[in-house]
Order: structure tokens, then C-alpha cells, then sequence
């Protein structure tokens, strides 16, 4: 199943737009600023350029480039390193749509538990609320995405279970 390069939901605000773009590095690496989810519609298009994958798995605190985090944004790291090569070069539709929804994902997980190397350590771990599956290894198909968003709404609004 492909994950589509997909907008934003309504409900991604200036804020956590502003803070995937963020973790994507930013209107420099993207090229220029996102306003609304259309610019990140757009974006996703388009294809994210080869560095905004590079900045955010550059970035990361706490997570190591294994195959889950390969899985997560549908990317070997073979092919990533391939990539590097050519930093212009855009990704994929759906390649973009997974690396910007993992990103989505650790910037909602960042707000709820305080920080980074938390969200990503949460990312890591068996989840209770997933049937103790690591939620990092449900980003590989839309239907984990799903599990692991509704998870975070729960976390979110305090509902545990």
C-alpha cells in the first residue's frame, strides 16, 4: 500500500506546520516558507528535496538508522545514501508523503511528551495502547500510521487505553 503524498489535515495549524517545516529544514532546505497546507500539498507534489530527508534523519536524537526508521519513511538506507549524492534531486510523491508524515508524527509526539528525545524514545518503545508493538515499526503501511495517531489523540487527551 502506497502512502500518497498527502496535505496536512485542517487541523495541521500555522504551528505544526511550522514545525514539520522545521524538522525538514526549514524554507532554506525546502525552498521556501509553507504558510498553509496547501503549500505543504504543493510541496508534497513536487517532491521534497533528497536534504530535507537528510536534515531530519540528521537531526534525530534518539533513533538510529535501522529498518524501522527505513520503514517509516520508505526509504532503505542504501538508497538514502544514494540520495545524498544528489541533494537537488526531489523525492518521490510517496516518499515525500512519508518522510513529511513521520515528521508529522514525531512533531505532534514531540508536543505531548516535552521533547524530542522523548517523542522519539516513545517511537522506540512497545506501547501498551499498541498491543506492545514499538509505534515506530506501524509507520511502514497508512493502516499502522492510523494506530499510531489515534494512539498519540489518546495520549494527547489522556485517555491510555
Amino acid at each position: 500500500m502506497a502512502l500518497a503524498a498527502k496535505a496536512p489535515t485542517p487541523a495541521a495549524g500555522g504551528g505544526e506546520l511550522q514545525k514539520i517545516e522545521t524538522l525538514l529544514g526549514g524554507s532554506r532546505v525546502l525552498a521556501h516558507h509553507l504558510t498553509n497546507a496547501l503549500d505543504a500539498h504543493e510541496l508534497l507534489l513536487r517532491g521534497l528535496p533528497a536534504s530535507a530527508l537528510d536534515h531530519l534523519v540528521g537531526n534525530l536524537v534518539f533513533i538510529g538508522k535501522t529498518e524501522s526508521l527505513e520503514k517509516a519513511v520508505g526509504m532503505s538506507l542504501r538508497t538514502w545514501q544514494r540520495r545524498k549524492e544528489t541533494p537537488n534531486k526531489p523525492l518521490s510523491q510517496e516518499q515525500s508523503g512519508r518522510a513529511w508524515k513521520f515528521a508529522e508524527i514525531l512533531a505532534k509526539a514531540t508536543d505531548i511528551f516535552g521533547s524530542q528525545s522523548e517523542a522519539e524514545q516513545w517511537l522506540e518503545r512497545p506501547a501498551v495502547g499498541l498491543d506492545q508493538r514499538r509505534p515506530i515499526d506501524l509507520l511502514g503501511t497508512p493502516p499502522g500510521v492510523e494506530l499510531v495517531e489515534d494512539h498519540l489523540d489518546r495520549l494527547e487527551y489522556g485517555i491510555y487505553a
